[in-house]
């Protein structure tokens, strides 16, 4: 008998055993899980931030390349290299001159190349430090015109001038400039007019110089945070040691900080020598960090993503530790039990227990049953995750989007349920519910093989005891059907407003595609001043509908090419009153009935109807006006000549703070030049004879 009990103890206590390690390498194996959820979610950050400061370095050649592409500065660069830099040789040498500093200066207002220079502006022949701005150079690399503020040619400007190699675009990289603020100058040639684009061909270049920390810092910011710890840095390396090219969380200033790279387990240096990797590593204060890296296309930088490991893994220590607690626990639990059944048996009250907790079993699956029964009948997708973002529920409908049985779906993360781009969406919006404790919703659009997908998603925090958020319910709804409708009824109000723009074409042939015309110079200026989209569209439909009231004006007055008397030119400016009056009582998205009743109002005050002054007059109604005149300038009549592109600018240019607002201006003659706006309008200047 002791023989049994011993070899039962024995057995009993090799089971205790593997049980015990079998529960450290699960913890393992989860504490590993952990890690690589954090390693994607770090990467798809630190990808996306990648992005984002390439496109930033991209958009610095895109403006400097529309420069070079400007036909007026290619023929005075390409003139002043044949007569071998002798600038008063060339044709109208001042005004040229004068017109490509104009030039110069709305690009750089434009596009950011542009900043206050620094110093005391005190009475004296004494010149204030320039730290940005844009510069034209000839193929010796001299400067010929400069924006205000441009600072001299240096030598270290002048050694990344000449050392660029012609025919090629050159960067100098980050630098303290003359302020001390971190600066990059970009390099962009210029060929002669009919050229091949090879070296040879070169006839000078545009260098941009510009200040770079609010520009290009802000795209380092992960848009809808919710790491605490989280930051994304630029680092290079410099000889044997690191430098941190960006702010720092701990206030550091850009270029202002630089360690060994053989600084014990630091990030960036392990980062830097293997870009693309990931693990835990010591940040530039020595706390210990989960960080991963991505190179920069073109650029000698890498970006550095990291959190701090405490904020990053201590839900996964904690719940590491109770699961190996827990586990120990039950393993003891359980070998206590089989302890006591096997020495005192069964017992009434274990059997009691088991029967009770089959009871509260039962009645757990019969909720739950009932929950999905309920949730299963709605036609849109409902799921619940918590705060990690694993899925704690989900219905059939659910299911059907993901292609996972709903069994399945629950335990798993959103990238694997749904997808990395379609889960980081999701996983944004959960992040922003569970810090503000506010359900919100938002819409986007899903590109798929059907097509198009307009999606309505609901996020609803999930409120433990004590008001804490465990988690957020998500309601998903395809409301596709509603948006292609919508967009219907558009297209039928766009085919109205055609319609009326043609009837009032076929009363005044004189001005037939003017409106259009307006509509279409109005909508470049909004999208150019970056307005949203409502704005675009009223400023389209506005400029379509501001001559609809010209269906009260008798024709003979509208066909008259003599000069009209002062009762016709009257009747003449009440007609765009009359075409608010006539449009009053439809319903558009945005305010084109006031918008074309303020056309008439001047910047100073002096217009009408109701003598508006500056902001007071709508920005849209701005805008049409600015295209108005324009059209008016340039386009032929078939009893005169259109102006010429220039002479219309210059006009426009004068008109500034009396008759117009100077912003749509600058963006009118930045869309001209910049954007390719006088290849577009060309056919402005063709008389409606030839049509």
């Amino acid at each position: 008998m002791n023989r049994k009990v011993v070899a039962a103890g024995a057995a009993l206590l090799l089971c205790a055993i593997l049980g015990m390690v079998a529960v450290h390498r699960f913890v393992a194996a989860e504490g590993e899980r952990d890690l690589h959820q954090w390693q994607v979610r770090l990467g798809i950050v630190a990808a996306s931030r990648a992005k984002a400061v390439l496109e930033w370095h991209d958009q610095q050649f895109k403006a400097l390349s529309g420069l070079s592409d400007n036909l007026s500065l290619q023929l005075y660069l390409t003139e002043l290299s044949m007569l071998e830099g002798q600038s008063d040789g060339t044709t109208d040498e001042s005004a040229q001159a004068e017109y490509l500093g104009n030039l110069l200066v709305v690009t750089a207002e434009q596009s950011g190349f542009s900043s206050p220079v620094t110093g005391a502006d005190v009475q004296a022949n004494v010149q204030r430090i320039g730290v940005a701005g844009l510069a034209l150079l000839d193929r010796k690399g001299e400067i010929l015109v400069a924006t205000p503020g441009t600072p001299p040619l240096d030598n270290r400007l002048e050694n990344f001038v000449r050392g660029t190699k012609l025919g090629t675009r050159g960067v100098l990289d980050l630098y303290p400039g003359p302020a001390g603020q971190a600066t990059m100058a970009f390099l962009q040639p210029i060929f002669a007019v009919q050229g091949d684009n090879q070296a040879a061909d070169q006839v000078g270049a545009i260098l941009g110089i510009r200040l770079v920390d609010d520009d290009l810092f802000q795209h380092l910011e992960q848009p809808g945070e919710t790491l605490k710890s989280g930051q994304t840095y630029l680092v290079r390396k410099s000889g044997a040691t690191v430098q941190y090219l960006s702010p720092l969380a701990d206030g550091t200033a850009a270029l202002k900080r630089s360690l060994a790279l053989d600084t014990h387990r630091l990030a960036a240096a392990g980062l830097l020598e293997h870009i693309g990797g990931f693990g835990i590593f010591a940040n530039y204060l020595g706390n210990e960090v989960v960080a991963t890296s991505r190179g920069i296309q073109g650029l000698p930088w890498t970006l550095i993503r990291s959190v701090d490991r405490t904020e990053a893994l201590a839900v996964s220590d904690r719940r590491q530790m109770i699961l190996l607690i827990g586990l120990w626990l039950v393993i003891a639990v359980v070998t206590a039990v089989i302890l006591a059944v096997w020495r005192h048996g069964s017992s009434i009250r274990v059997a009691a227990a088991a029967e009770g907790l089959r009871d509260s079993n039962a009645q757990l699956q019969n909720m739950s049953d009932f929950l999905r029964v309920v949730t299963d009948s709605q036609p849109t997708a409902i799921a619940a995750v918590d705060r990690e973002g694993q899925v704690i529920f989900a219905n059939s409908k659910a299911s059907e989007e993901t292609g996972i049985e709903a069994e399945e779906l629950v335990g798993k993360n959103l990238i694997s349920a749904m997808g990395a781009d379609r889960a980081e969406a999701m996983r944004r919006a959960n992040g922003q519910v569970i810090e503000k404790g506010q359900p919100m919703t938002e819409w986007r659009v899903e590109n798929r093989e059907s097509g198009r997908r307009v999606v309505k998603s609901d996020h609803i925090p999930l409120r433990a005891e004590g008001d804490e958020i465990s988690g957020v319910l998500m309601i998903q709804e395809d409301i596709t059907d509603l948006v292609d409708e919508r967009e219907r009824r558009s297209r039928i109000l766009r085919e109205l407003v055609q319609t009326c723009v043609a009837v009032v074409d076929r009363r005044d042939p004189f001005s037939a595609h003017h409106s259009a015309r307006v509509a279409e110079v109005a909508s470049a200026i909004a999208e150019s001043m970056h307005l949203d989209e409502a704005a675009v569209e009223t400023c389209d439909i506005a400029g379509a509908l501001m001559n609809l009231g010209k269906v009260t004006v008798p024709q003979e007055v509208l066909t008259k090419t003599d000069r009209l008397s002062d009762e016709e030119l009257a009747m003449i400016r009440q007609s765009v009153l009359t075409s608010a009056e006539l449009i009053e009582g439809v319903e558009f998205e945005g305010p084109v009935a006031d918008t074309i009743r303020q056309i008439q109002e001047r910047w100073d005050g002096g217009g009408q109807p109701a003598g508006l002054e500056g902001e007071d007059i709508i920005p849209t109604a701005r805008i049409v006006a600015v295209a108005n005149a324009f059209v008016g300038m340039v386009s032929a009549r078939a009893y005169r000549p259109g102006m010429t592109f220039d002479e219309a600018a210059k006009a426009l240019m004068s008109g500034t703070g009396t008759a117009f607002d100077n912003r749509p201006v600058s963006a009118l003659l930045h869309y001209m030049d910049i954007e390719g706006g006088r290849k577009r309008w060309e056919h402005f200047g063709i008389s409606p004879e030839s049509d």
